[in-house]
């Protein structure tokens, strides 16, 4: 049974468009399209919702180059020596929202969700050659008969993308323009500023945005607050706490989302409950004390509670367990950043707040002008070595 959403309607009016009655059938017959109906679910819930782009960007470039090759018109596929590494992920990172992305949809997350909503199909998206590093897409999976006849839906594919693609940039345009707006109304309209914030502050938003917000809710929260140091007695001074984002939502960074100048305090943003992830990230600053701003409603003490549970099932010795506990700085949750909101608030310095909300959804959602920002086009390079797991 295929799970619709607001946007099952536009790929079912692109394959009518291209199969005509067939629509349905097509749709039904092929997971690749079923899978690519999953992946755009969050089209049409607005800039908050979380966005997929990785691995739909994955199945985008190879069947790009599958097009572009001429293969759909000569049959001999199968003979292709693949498509190289590199080329296919700085392709990927030329995207719309792309210039961030990591090798991994390509290597396995692809074929592994895949198989996770299609578990009796043997066949994967993606097919690797590891010791060539060479990429193709399964054209088996491109491939349906319809009636007796032979299709290719490779084009279809595409056009499915770039039409969420377009969906999701209209959407971050509308979350711009309505943070601009905000920013420029009068005194008498500030309580549309604040609701707007506290909208942002929940649990179903995107994690780039949550991430964002928490941002500019925790540094303008801290930038009043001193601190008296010094390197000798006789040396001491004042100083204001500062806050610096240490680069891009989702990024690769060491687990380091925020630090704080001159504390040296650690932040990580994250949206899961999984001991694990927590763990690891605390070993990846060999135990350092950090605090971590978590996308959740649950009560702090319920959280360290669990975090405690899970350390103690999987290491067993309460040594071990002290010591990663320990690690744990403070535990931010949603009830706790509207907390400090509400301070930020009271004080008046919320439009500062709205501020730095713009400039790094700016950065991050690469926004550019609307005519530069379509899909296909270069939005924004990363010229970084690129190595392949």
């Amino acid at each position: 049974m295929i799970k619709e959403h607001p946007f099952t309607a536009i790929i079912l009016e692109i394959l009518t468009n291209h199969f005509g009655q067939n629509a349905n059938n097509v749709f039904e017959l092929s997971p690749l399209l079923q899978y690519l109906n999953y992946k755009t679910r969050s089209a049409n819930r607005g800039s908050k919702s979380r966005s997929s782009f990785a691995n739909l960007y994955a199945i985008y470039v190879l069947i790009e180059d599958y097009l572009e090759k001429g293969f759909l018109e000569s049959g001999v596929y199968a003979q292709y020596d693949g498509a190289e590494f590199t080329p296919l992920l700085k392709r990927m990172r030329r995207l719309p929202f792309g210039s961030k992305l990591q090798n991994h949809a390509l290597n396995n997350r692809v074929n592994d969700e895949f198989h996770k909503f299609f578990p009796q199909e043997i066949r994967k998206p993606i097919l690797r050659r590891v010791d060539l590093q060479r990429y193709w897409i399964n054209e088996s999976l491109l491939k349906l008969n319809i009636s007796g006849s032979e299709i290719n839906i490779a084009k279809v594919i595409l056009e499915i993308i770039d039409q969420y693609v377009k969906t999701k940039i209209n959407s971050f345009d509308q979350f711009i323009q309505d943070c601009e707006r905000l920013k420029k109304l009068s005194t008498e309209s500030e309580s549309s500023i604040i609701q707007f914030i506290y909208e942002l502050i929940a649990p179903e938003r995107d994690a780039r945005i949550f991430e964002i917000v928490s941002y500019a809710v925790l540094k303008e929260y801290y930038s009043d607050q001193i601190i008296f140091i010094g390197s000798t007695k006789d040396n001491i001074k004042e100083e204001f706490l500062k806050l610096y984002k240490t680069g891009r939502t989702n990024a690769n960074d060491g687990g380091i989302d925020f630090v704080m100048k001159p504390l040296g305090r650690f932040f990580q943003v994250t949206e899961t409950l999984d001991v694990k992830k927590y763990l690891l990230d605390i070993d990846k600053i060999q135990r350092y004390p950090i605090s971590f701003v978590i996308k959740t409603l649950l009560p702090e003490e319920e959280i360290l509670n669990r975090m405690k549970e899970g350390v103690m099932q999987q290491y067993s010795v309460q040594a071990v367990v002290d010591d990663y506990m320990a690690a744990i700085e403070e535990i931010i949750n949603i009830p706790s950043l509207i907390n400090k909101f509400d301070e930020i608030v009271t004080k008046g310095r919320f439009r500062q707040v709205l501020e730095e909300i713009i400039i790094w959804s700016k950065l991050e959602f690469n926004y550019v002008s609307e005519q530069d920002n379509e899909p296909g086009n270069v939005v924004d390079e990363d010229e970084d070595q690129i190595e392949e797991d």
